[in-house]
């Protein structure tokens, strides 16, 4: 996970070369724990998480605490599951290991665990997307020869062929969320290369 994540001015997250992004869904809420600087340690917003073949970003509507912007890469999210609790609303809990900058021991960063509610509308084109994806990108990691050690590379994920997995999308009428069937800022030329930078690793 890492923390504030470059940003275009409309909110959306500045992609990495090869990275394609999948959906936006917005009216979550997205709480994450073992953030340093954050009130008792925990993270709690509504805003909308941007999911794609590297990661999954969850941009605040407002800052919290400095705080706009969370990045997790999918390589490094593990134990997901999809809960429907009786007097609550659907969501998504999991653990997501810290981006360790080059120069930093892994020990000195925590594994955080996230949770991510669907507030408003239904998550049927979310959830099937999310865990279809996700597997992929394990399944194609594997191929590719890297085990899911932490200090395994997350801009490798970039290689996961997602096309096919969006042209046959099911799509709930109940689920806000907006599949791309084009990249949502073409006009831009600007990728980022390195996941590394020492001002948004946590």
């Amino acid at each position: 996970m890492a923390l504030n994540p470059q940003l275009f001015p409309n909110g959306m997250p500045v992609p990495f070369m090869n990275e394609i992004f999948v959906l936006a869904r917005d009216g979550v809420e997205f709480e994450v724990d073992k953030i340093p600087g954050a009130h008792g340690g925990k993270f709690k917003a509504k805003g909308t998480i941007y999911l794609s073949n590297i990661r999954m970003v969850f941009v605040a509507n407002k800052p919290v605490e400095n705080i706009i912007a969370f990045d997790m890469p999918m390589l490094y999210v593990h134990d997901e599951k999809f809960n429907q609790p009786i007097f609550h609303c659907n969501n998504i809990s999991g653990l997501v290991e810290p981006v360790v900058p080059e120069n930093q021991h892994r020990a000195l960063y925590s594994t955080h665990s996230f949770k991510i509610l669907f507030k408003e509308g239904g998550c049927g084109t979310f959830v099937p997307l999310f865990f279809n994806l996700i597997t992929s990108v394990r399944r194609y990691s594997e191929l590719a020869g890297s085990g899911p050690e932490p200090r395994v590379d997350p801009l490798q994920a970039a290689q996961t062929p997602v096309d096919e997995m969006m042209r046959h999308a099911y799509v709930d009428p109940n689920d806000p969320t907006r599949i791309f069937l084009q990249q949502p800022t073409p006009e831009s030329q600007l990728r980022r290369r390195n996941y590394h930078s020492v001002e948004d690793s946590i």
